[in-house]
């Protein structure tokens, strides 16, 4: 069986161990990890080929030309009819979160406000928050999804602290996967315009958006000509260790994009870039073999939860591989990630760090095999049984009433 067919059915837990990256080094061997986004895949073997290709022959020097963009740009336009990525307009950056730093001292000062949408993707206030720019929060609404009128406050607030705010825009929007409609991003570009505030979309999860939703590119709506998007083929093609992504100035930012140092421009892996290109021209039978075990596991996900955690609260998203899961109802406070660490050794992103909203709620990686989401749900389970029962327990003890959260119990041929 090749790679392209079910890559998510590919590997078993013991071929995933001997793995030496962030996901199955961070824990203890007895800890199942459904945290980073990293994903439990063999590499397209077109992605192989270059590599070991490029490895051969020595190519693996400074990075040079435009195939990057011309690659992504061929992708755009075939994926999602998009003829706006102008290879002109763009330059390759070390990583998306690089890049979205760099594009930020292009548009705003180090005292300008940066508005992100909360809970959101967490390096986003660690990177700009390193920098010492204030940060202004724009909480989604309960469905997951923007909320303009908190967005428009956001703008408001942003504009007051200095003359240059920035937006930066998660684009399918991690951890809740909401896919941005058009509709949204025209309401977007017009509050943009009104309050002068210059927007920067991380839109690294773009190419993994499910069939039945359109991934638009912000910077195809009209109003965005002085906006950037920084993209990259790593999250959707499991490259992360292989470094590069490129960044894009709308129009009128042309000039902006200009100023960014050669230094920064040759900060990407050749090889990296080689593997990037090859992904994005010639690995995309490979994607969609992705999308459809993503779209198996986000039902099967449902399902468990359903049936075992009815509790837990699960919107399946449009885009991205990762799931978003509400647990406040399981009183197990602000982090119950680390429940689930201590109680049943499987490790999920812990929500706090998602910013505001996140507390009570973790975010869990669906990009593993149908197995291993089972394992992580029963352990899950376990988890919250193990800490009902303690709850229950010490309520007795004091001789008082703890409100135990009924629970089903699990059922382990089931899982």
């Amino acid at each position: 069986m090749t790679s392209e067919a079910s890559p998510l059915r590919q590997l078993s837990l013991d071929q995933l161990r001997t793995r030496t990256s962030e996901k199955w080094r961070r824990y203890p061997s007895d800890v199942l990890p459904v945290f980073v986004a990293e994903m439990d895949v063999l590499l397209a073997e077109p992605i192989v080929h270059a590599i070991t290709d490029a490895a051969r022959r020595g190519d693996t020097g400074y990075p040079a030309g435009t195939g990057y963009a011309e690659a992504f740009a061929d992708f755009a336009r075939k994926r999602w009819g998009w003829d706006g990525l102008a290879v002109e307009r763009t330059t390759m950056v070390p990583d998306v979160m690089q890049g979205i730093l760099e594009v930020l001292d292009l548009v705003c000062d180090r005292t300008d406000a940066v508005v992100i949408n909360c809970p959101v993707y967490h390096p986003f206030y660690d990177f700009v928050g390193h920098t010492g720019r204030p940060i202004e929060e724009a909480p989604l609404g309960v469905d997951g999804r923007l909320d303009l009128d908190a967005l428009e406050d956001a703008f408001r607030r942003a504009a007051s602290r200095g003359p240059r705010p920035a937006y930066l825009l998660c684009s399918p929007h991690n951890p809740t996967g909401a896919v941005h409609t058009a509709d949204e991003l025209a309401a977007v570009a017009t509050l943009a315009g009104r309050y002068g505030v210059r927007v920067v979309a991380d839109e690294i999860h773009a190419p993994l958006v499910l069939a039945g939703a359109v991934f638009v590119p912000y910077l195809s709506v009209p109003g965005t000509e002085n906006a950037f998007s920084v993209l990259s083929a790593s999250k959707a093609w499991n490259l992360a260790g292989l470094k590069a992504a490129l960044a894009v100035a709308g129009p009128a930012a042309v000039d902006d994009l200009a100023r960014i140092p050669w230094w920064v421009k040759e900060g990407p892996s050749h090889v990296g870039v080689t593997a990037h290109i090859a992904a994005l021209r010639d690995a995309t039978d490979w994607l969609d073999a992705l999308l459809a075990d993503l779209d198996h596991n986000r039902r099967l996900l449902t399902d468990l939860l359903d049936r075992h955690l009815p509790q837990v609260r699960y919107q399946p998203g449009e885009g991205t591989y990762l799931a978003w899961l509400d647990c406040r109802a399981l009183d197990l406070g602000d982090d119950p990630a680390a429940v689930f660490l201590e109680r049943g050794r499987v490790a999920l992103s812990p929500g706090p760090i998602f910013g505001t909203g996140g507390a009570g709620h973790a975010r869990l990686n669906l990009a593993t095999s149908p197995e291993l989401i089972t394992e992580a749900i029963r352990r899950i389970t376990d988890a919250v049984a193990r800490s009902t029962a303690d709850r229950r327990s010490a309520g007795l003890q004091a001789g008082q009433d703890i409100g135990v959260v009924e629970l089903r119990q699990p059922d382990v041929e089931g899982l």
